[in-house]
């Protein structure tokens, strides 16, 4: 039983292409074996649901089709029988049909019959049963935790839901379990995990949507070296059990400032080199007035080598400067080792001294193009960190069969926030810090390391975490940095404030964003392709019309009146 992909009448044989979600097989009904049945066949149209009975045949020699699983038999029909029609869908249900984007969502249960569509929910299938039945060979338990939560102040936009029965009060959509986990721990539980729905308003991009999943977990007594290690055999196992790829622990690890310091950014992709070298003592040799500015303010210069790229044009080169623009910077310096030597367009301001240790120091060889960006350092790095993506990209200098699991730690605790004009969690505020650097609390918070961690695949990160507080006294030190203060902290948490009197256990977790991970596995380009039912960038479901209005005697119940 399935739908019709084609049909085929030869002549007193039709061929019909029969579709399932295990593939297409072929089906021959021949007139003179089957005469009812070629009759109906006749009527057969794309999308047609039926039924056939008959033999599973091999196929003549010669007429085998190896691009299909089934194409060595052909089922020789002897009964066919309609079981539903079909209106000619808006687009053909084919992996190589060209449909917008918005076709493709209005219409999603046709979109969800593509071959490439079913093979990614098939994926994601096998990926979270391989989840499950790893953390359950491991002692932890699946616990469900409310949907209907309290809104928190730290973090994105809260989904707000009124409540009927508290007039003018709202539960809010949980942006994450994380409290709940965190008091499934004190609960004395010990090693939890959800397959997670999850909720943000903000604004969306490729890889977000405003309700997502994540494979998250939590853990008591457990060291940060024997977590990593179970953590890294579930991903081993999940790689080699949903899609057959081998993962071989253990992972590389870097702190999230030798990672800035190397790569610009805090989730690097580390299948290729073309590192961040700090230039800035060549530099201040140098009568380069921009590097001389930049120094003297407190700057840095530093640069990367591109492979191959010293035959650039004028105009790429140009292009490549207004692209550091985007990321905040001013403009990028280049310079080019060729057979002649190294040309720059600042060497008359440099000697050849100069400019040959810069060349040094970033190791170029013969082809090589070098840029160059002279900033703050807050501008420096995620200037020459993106140019290192962008180019990768362009060189095509990743091996897509390659993964690379990198752990980034000791994140910093707190970062200011110059328009709120106070401190904020650069994780979330229950995040432990470094415990050598819990007197920085009341001199230099900005300081202050976590005991936080990513895990990044491939330049993308795939999973957040921490150690967690479970001291009050530490948990109070953090709100107050924070700026809450007692009433507030305990009017907003108070009950978790409680919890952490009655023997709370060291603890710590992780969250992994299922759908980014997926998206990866399958190399799909946006997590739309690996959710069954995805909304636009703008939040909107196009298939059921949603965000929409309601009756005026819902917004009167709940006691709510639109402006």
């Amino acid at each position: 039983m399935g739908w019709v992909q084609r049909s085929r009448n030869l002549g007193g044989v039709t061929f019909i292409d029969l579709r399932d979600r295990w593939g297409i097989t072929q089906v021959v009904v021949d007139q003179k074996r089957a005469p009812e049945a070629h009759e109906l066949a006749d009527r057969l149209r794309g999308e047609y649901v039926i039924a056939v009975r008959g033999t599973v045949e091999k196929r003549p020699a010669g007429t085998e089709n190896p691009a299909l699983p089934t194409g060595s038999i052909d089922v020789l029909g002897s009964e066919l029988h309609i079981l539903n029609e079909s209106k000619t869908p808006p687009f053909a249900v084919e992996d190589d049909a060209v449909i917008t984007e918005t076709l493709r969502l209005r219409y999603r249960y046709l979109d969800l019959r593509r071959p490439h569509l079913q093979a990614n929910l098939m994926l994601r299938h096998r990926a979270t049963m391989a989840v499950r039945r790893y953390l359950d060979q491991h002692g932890f338990i699946e616990i469900e935790t409310p949907m209907l939560t309290r809104s928190t102040p730290e973090g994105a936009r809260d989904f707000l839901v009124p409540s009927r029965l508290s007039p003018g009060k709202f539960y809010a959509l949980p942006q994450s379990p994380q409290l709940f986990k965190q008091l499934l721990m004190v609960a004395g539980y010990e090693r939890y995990f959800q397959i997670a729905r999850c909720f943000r308003d903000e604004d969306l991009r490729a890889d977000r949507q405003p309700e997502f999943t994540q494979i998250d977990i939590e853990t008591s007594f457990l060291t940060r070296e024997a977590f990593f290690a179970l953590l890294e055999g579930m991903i081993q196992a999940l790689f080699r059990d949903a899609a057959g790829r081998d993962v071989r622990p253990p992972f590389q690890r870097l702190s999230y400032a030798d990672a800035m310091d190397r790569y610009g950014v805090d989730n690097p992709d580390t299948r290729f080199g073309v590192e961040l070298r700090d230039l800035s003592d060549v530099a201040a040799l140098t009568e380069v007035k921009v590097f001389k500015e930049q120094l003297a303010a407190g700057g840095i210069v530093k640069g990367i080598a591109v492979p191959g790229c010293a035959g650039y044009s004028r105009k790429e080169l140009d292009d490549l400067g207004r692209l550091a623009a985007d990321f905040g910077g001013k403009g990028l310096f280049w310079m080019k080792r060729t057979a002649e030597g190294l040309q720059a367009p600042f060497g008359k301001h440099a000697g050849e001294g100069q400019l040959a240790a810069m060349a040094e120091r970033l190791a170029m060889v013969e082809g090589d193009l070098a840029l160059i960006a002279a900033d703050a350092p807050a501008i420096v790095a995620p200037v020459l960190g993106n140019a290192r993506k962008i180019m990768a990209q362009r060189l095509n200098l990743a091996s897509s069969e390659a993964l690379n699991f990198l752990w980034i730690t000791e994140f910093p605790l707190l970062e200011y926030d110059a328009e709120a004009r106070r401190y904020v969690a650069v994780h979330h505020p229950f995040t432990a810090p470094v415990e050598a650097d819990v007197p920085l609390f009341h001199s230099e918070p900005n300081k202050i390391r976590a005991q936080a961690y990513d895990l990044v695949l491939n330049g993308q990160e795939i999973g957040g975490g921490s150690r967690r507080i479970h001291r009050r006294e530490v948990q109070n030190l953090m709100f107050s940095a924070l700026g809450l203060s007692q009433e507030e902290a305990q009017e907003k948490f108070g009950f978790l404030l409680e919890a952490l009197e009655f023997g709370t256990p060291p603890h710590g977790g992780i969250a992994f964003g299922l759908d980014r991970l997926i998206a990866i596995m399958a190399r799909m380009p946006s997590i739309r392709e690996v959710i069954a039912f995805p909304k636009t960038q703008r939040g909107a479901d196009l298939m059921m019309n949603a965000p929409s209005a309601v009756e005026p005697a819902q917004l009167r119940e709940l006691n709510l009146q639109v402006r």
